[in-house]
């Protein structure tokens, strides 16, 4: 694990999970999976309210976020970083007034700059009644990690959430999830009227995932000076696991060329009504100092929809996939589905790891997206019994079932660093 720094807990709300609340990979600072919870004793007071009436003084949704925010700063700091050296945040939300909330308190404490963000509303949080999950990368300040703000005029910022569209970090660019919308609503070019049936037309899923393509993430890669040949990673938000063949046809029709690692998860709901895909963006500059390699892998068919890429000391696996489960395990009193699956894909990860002169250990973000929220202690076991009383830096929301997977209890996405 050389130069990485964990910050964690041993006894994650009380239980016998070791958590890594932040962890710091050379320059990168990776905190994932805040909820509005004390990490060691569970609920906070501050949070929850008094007992007897919860609802006295500031409303709940407040709470949460400014009691995330104010973690969150106090972590940064002890790496000697900030909101302001902040490149990416991704929001998941079990309501819609929990991202109006959030959003107040976020401009609040970041001020004029939010950097590219993502936010989707999913069935629920790790802690049942929790309304907001956030996790965020930033760097380390230093003369070769500043900010750099992009606001290309064909990339539009929805009307509220303050953020910027796109940044430049050293080697890359950072683009926030993007929708077929303009400031205020659903683009009138991908609309229709709902009395027409467009027989044989692209369907809305199709319509939507090109706009987004040409006319959002293109413009923002080449305000920073970049190209589809130099992406790394993307992130793909439909509403159901059926809907992930035409996101990913359309995808490949246009990008296909230029293979990176892709994550496709179905999801509860979006910021703009009609607005049914949402997808970020992770590239290199063109000409960076940084190369971008395919990864040779010994990876199960259709395990995941894309690429495993590297990018200097950075690693992007495409989300993994748990294959071959559909049918009932006889044997199923002896183990939890999620943990035999969670033990699958981390197999994945392993080889992976690998391929990139590195191991488990140096997983520094895992994303969990989940059938039930409620199976996540077997994934905890899998972790376990894989890295033992490591912290395990995690997020975990659960999705709309089913997931693409037939039999599939979760979809993991993880990044690594290899330095």
């Amino acid at each position: 694990m050389a130069n990485i720094e964990i910050r964690s807990v041993e006894n994650l709300a009380g239980t016998a999970v070791p958590y890594a609340y932040a962890v710091k990979a050379g320059p990168w600072l990776f905190l994932t999976g805040h909820e509005a919870f004390d990490f060691a004793a569970g609920p906070a007071p501050e949070v929850e309210g008094p007992a007897g009436f919860p609802s006295f003084g500031a409303p709940r949704l407040k709470r949460e976020a400014e009691y995330i925010l104010k973690r969150m700063r106090k972590t940064l700091a002890e790496f000697g970083s900030d909101f302001r050296h902040s490149v990416r945040v991704d929001q998941y939300y079990p309501v819609f007034e929990a991202v109006r909330a959030y959003q107040l308190a976020r401009h609040g404490e970041f001020g004029d700059y939010i950097p590219p963000s993502t936010s989707v509303l999913m069935k629920r949080l790790f802690k049942a009644n929790s309304h907001i999950s956030m996790s965020m990368i930033a760097v380390v300040p230093g003369k070769d990690y500043e900010i750099g703000k992009l606001y290309p005029k064909e990339v539009p910022v929805p009307v509220g959430s303050f953020f910027v569209p796109a940044i430049t970090c050293n080697d890359f660019v950072f683009v926030a999830g993007q929708m077929a919308s303009d400031e205020n609503a659903l683009d009138p070019a991908v609309r229709l009227p709902k009395e027409v049936r467009n027989w044989g037309g692209p369907n809305a899923v199709r319509r939507q995932t090109e706009f987004i393509i040409k006319k959002r993430l293109e413009p923002a890669l080449k305000a920073g000076d970049s190209s589809w040949q130099s992406i790394l990673k993307a992130q793909i938000y439909v509403p159901t696991a059926a809907d992930i063949p035409d996101a990913l046809d359309v995808w490949h029709q246009h990008v296909g060329a230029h293979p990176c690692a892709l994550t496709a998860v179905p999801t509860q709901g979006f910021g703009f009504v009609d607005g049914i895909v949402e997808i970020n963006l992770l590239a290199l500059r063109d000409g960076a100092k940084r190369r971008k390699e395919i990864l040779k892998t010994d990876l199960p068919p259709m395990c995941s929809y894309g690429a495993v890429v590297r990018a200097g000391e950075l690693v992007f696996p495409s989300g993994f996939m748990p294959v071959g489960f559909a049918s009932p395990d006889p044997f199923d009193g002896l183990a939890r589905a999620s943990q035999v699956q969670a033990l699958a894909v981390l197999g994945f990860a392993d080889k992976v790891c690998r391929a990139a002169g590195t191991t488990l250990q140096n997983i520094v973000r895992a994303q969990w997206f989940m059938a039930d929220a409620t199976q996540f202690p077997g994934v905890e076991l899998a972790w376990m019994g894989r890295q033992g009383k490591q912290p395990h830096p995690f997020v975990c929301v659960q999705v709309p079932a089913p997931l693409p997977a037939p039999g599939a209890t979760l979809t993991a996405d993880f990044w690594i660093y290899a330095p």
